[in-house]
């Protein structure tokens, strides 16, 4: 094994180690969205001191400037010393993808992923050895009701809309631009959550109809806090693994089938096959892994991610085929990017 390492990983586990401090990197990120550490750097439109971030947040100046520095570290903030004194101005990066305001935010993911996600690893020893999600043991919450966990309170489905809205901000183009849609005039966003990818399918493909089927409750609160007076998306409350599903030509499963057993997803499947309008199809999005089993790396932590807090679990593209074929589907082709 020794002699395919290099001597500097003889003398020092380098990668090791830095996966051993990745949580420590993610926390300070965490942390300095929920202090809004950001949103006031982008605000200020100036380089700031420790000692006015502190006073302006609320914080002690010793525990915000070891924050501000470790910021500095990981090339999220920049810092240049003047008259002795430190003071503290945003990266671009930290700008458009941190701050709360920005178009392009992936902040409702970052406080998804300390507040929820976060809690639920802390337990991923007891998930693998006992092969279940840890929402009973997290939140109280059986094992066997994934949404329960998920929609416990307003506040955590905001969080977890939020999240998903962030997730569609970095790839929802490139989704719905891998393959030509503009064929089907009638497209139903199964689970559709908030309707964000769902709007980037109406801005793509503006001759179609989109509508999002998903819980009462979740079209409530999407009603509520998504929904704008010019939107193109229509809501429909409905359970998709319990009621008719709306004809359509295609169908968009986003994030859907990792969620669930193959029992449940194929008796969904099959529903949409049979509901499908002649010459439809759908459109299944997840994160896939390789077939040697070698990565990507996001996919299997995803995967990780799905036993701490689902009862699903990413597969192979020949799954998702293999799974399509099943249920009645035909000319299955994937995109693995």
């Amino acid at each position: 094994m020794a002699e395919h390492l290099s001597q500097s990983e003889l003398d020092y586990p380098f990668k090791l180690l830095e996966y051993f401090n990745g949580f420590r990197v993610s926390k300070v990120i965490f942390s300095a969205c929920e202090q809004g550490v950001f949103d006031l750097l982008l605000q200020s439109q100036k380089s700031l001191s420790a000692a006015e971030i502190a006073r302006d947040l609320g914080t002690s100046e010793d525990g915000m400037e070891r924050l501000l520095d470790a910021l500095v570290g990981i090339e999220v903030l920049e810092v240049e010393i003047m008259q002795g004194t430190a003071y503290y101005s945003s990266t671009d990066v930290a700008n458009l993808y941190l701050a709360k305001n920005s178009p392009k935010s992936l902040h409702d993911m970052i406080i998804y992923q300390s507040q929820t996600i976060y809690p639920l690893w802390n337990n991923i020893g007891d998930a693998v050895r006992e092969g279940k999600n840890q929402n009973e043991k997290t939140f109280g919450i059986s094992s066997e009701d994934v949404f329960s966990a998920i929609y416990r309170s307003e506040e955590e489905m905001l969080k977890f809309m939020g999240l998903m809205n962030s997730s569609w901000v970095i790839d929802g183009h490139d989704v719905v631009t891998a393959f030509d849609l503009s064929r089907f005039k009638s497209i139903v966003d199964v689970g559709g959550c908030s309707g964000a990818l769902a709007r980037e399918l109406a801005k793509t493909y503006p001759a179609s109809t989109l509508t999002v089927l998903d819980l009462p409750q979740v079209v409530q609160i999407a009603r509520k806090h998504f929904c704008q007076s010019d939107d193109a998306v229509v809501f429909q409350e409905g359970d998709f693994f319990k009621e008719d599903l709306p004809s359509a030509d295609l169908y968009v499963l986003a994030r859907i089938i990792h969620d669930w057993t193959e029992e449940k997803c194929m008796t969904l499947l099959k529903k949409i096959c049979a509901a499908c309008n002649s010459g439809g199809g759908v459109l299944l999005i997840e994160a896939m892994l390789f077939e040697n089993r070698r990565g990507p790396v996001i996919a299997q932590l995803f995967s990780l991610n799905m036993l701490v807090q689902t009862v699903g679990k990413e597969h192979p593209p020949s799954h998702y085929t293999h799974m399509l074929t099943a249920a009645g589907f035909a000319d299955v082709q994937d995109w693995p990017d």
